[in-house]
């Protein structure tokens, strides 16, 4: 006999169904979450369209403007690097003890003071530490928008993580775009110009976010409250009884697993340029098409890859899907033919395809898994923890392709996608293992209650 609360979780899913098949448009008008999530997508497209312009014209600014060397502008990004990879957690650890909703307007005005303090900065050393906490607090807004979207949506988040990767990706190609106008003028005022543009988008975040409303239920001392509210003995003696995210082996190996589930982000935008200009004859016309084709397939598809992953044991199942794609992607790399501009084009261009295949996967695997296996009374600090693969990814990654993939000329990309997808298959069963030994830990009730936690294995 199934329990009302099962009936109930069943329901929600199928009005996912039914859901699933709106439009975008059509989702973006009635996103899960009401009102407070509409606002924060909306947020978030102006933050994103802030951070298009920015990453167009970053580069140039430092190198033209500031006057930075090669050197120093790789000092520059890699200390970014590095403190983005410590945002995360220190934003999850925050959450646990402060409203998200004011820490997540406390980073949109972080980096609106430290972008509008590189107009007047000259000294590389300061820019140094602006630049790294500009980084940081960019990563800790990432994650705030995760840990939002985990409470607003509930039962739904997949479908509204596609609803804000959609609007992100927008956002950034729009971006990108005022930036082109900017560049193309050239000057220091264009670029005073652009990044102030950036620093307005961040002001502008920050007010819509402050429309919002904190989660119910969320807030200092939730964890412990929930945690001792009936989870039982039962709960104590498994694995979410430590919540301590750094202490939690199962969950330290899925993020640690995570990492090179994220390299389709390198690929796209260091693997396949490099690689077009170093080993083939293909016109560099085509390099801005990689970027093209994957915004707008990811603002296209992400909502229907969405729909096909609704539960944990699917995203779980979906990891090997990653492998397979960036495999095939790695192949057709190795394959690309060195002389011959249109033969080398098409085939750098389906490469460009299926690691957008294997991003789109990835967007949705990561983000649910991350969360389904966190424990609910502590899944702030979680989540912060896992949002460290991808900051760790966009740290050694590019360094990964340029200094071994690339040098090993066509074998190093076999080799790389044979890893990936090896790595794929150990991620997809370590994660069913602690999604079962989660759900052996919890308690009855809780497994047919809690739709959104280790219940959703069911």
């Amino acid at each position: 006999m199934r329990r009302p609360g099962m009936i109930r979780r069943c329901g929600a899913g199928n009005l996912k169904d039914r859901q699933g098949g709106a439009g975008l448009l059509a989702q973006l008008r009635r996103p899960p979450g009401g009102r407070d999530a509409r606002t924060m997508l909306f947020a978030q497209l102006l933050d994103r369209t802030g951070t298009g312009v920015w990453a167009a014209s970053c580069v140039l600014f430092f190198t033209f403007v500031v006057g930075l060397d090669a050197r120093q502008l790789g000092l520059l990004l890699g200390a970014a690097g590095l403190a983005g990879i410590a945002g995360s957690p220190l934003a999850g650890h925050l959450a646990e003890r402060f409203p998200v909703r004011t820490l997540l307007i406390g980073s949109h005005l972080l980096r609106l003071g430290t972008v509008c303090a590189m107009l007047v900065i000259t000294r590389f050393e300061v820019l140094l530490l602006v630049v790294a906490v500009t980084s940081l607090a960019e990563r800790a807004a990432k994650m705030l928008e995760m840990l939002f979207a985990t409470r607003a949506a509930g039962e739904q988040r997949a479908t509204y993580q596609a609803l804000s990767r959609s609007t992100a990706n927008a956002g950034c190609a729009f971006g990108a775009g005022i930036a082109a106008i900017g560049l193309a003028v050239g000057t220091r005022e264009a670029y005073h110009v652009l990044i102030l543009g950036n620093a307005l988008s961040f002001l502008a975040a920050a007010a819509l976010v402050r429309r919002t409303r904190e989660q119910d239920g969320h807030g200092p001392g939730h964890g412990s409250a929930q945690a001792a509210a009936g989870t039982g003995d039962a709960a104590a003696a498994g694995p979410t009884a430590a919540a301590n995210p750094w202490r939690d082996r199962g969950y330290l190996r899925f993020v640690l697993l995570d990492i090179p589930m994220c390299l389709d982000d390198s690929i796209l935008g260091v693997g396949l340029p490099l690689w077009l200009v170093d080993h083939t004859d293909a016109p560099h016309a085509v390099v801005p098409a990689f970027l093209f084709l994957n915004t707008v397939l990811v603002v296209v598809l992400q909502l229907t890859v969405s729909a096909r992953v609704r539960r944990p044991r699917q995203a779980a199942g979906a990891v090997g899907l990653y492998g397979l794609a960036t495999l095939a992607c790695c192949t057709l790399l190795a394959l690309t033919p060195e002389h011959g501009a249109w033969a080398a084009s098409i085939t750098l261009l389906a490469a460009a395809v299926l690691v957008t295949a294997a991003e789109l996967i990835r967007s949705v695997t990561s983000w649910e898994l991350a969360v389904s296996l966190a424990p609910q009374e502590a899944r702030a600090s979680y989540l912060g923890v896992a949002g460290m693969s991808q900051s760790i990814q966009k740290s050694a990654g590019p360094l990964l392709l340029t200094g071994a993939v690339m040098a090993a000329g066509p074998a190093g990309w076999l080799v790389l996608g044979a890893a990936v997808a090896g790595l794929s298959v150990v991620q997809r069963r370590a994660s069913l293992r602690q999604l079962d030994a989660l759900q052996a830990a919890a308690p009855a009730g809780s497994r047919t209650t809690a739709g959104n936690g280790s219940a959703a294995v069911s």
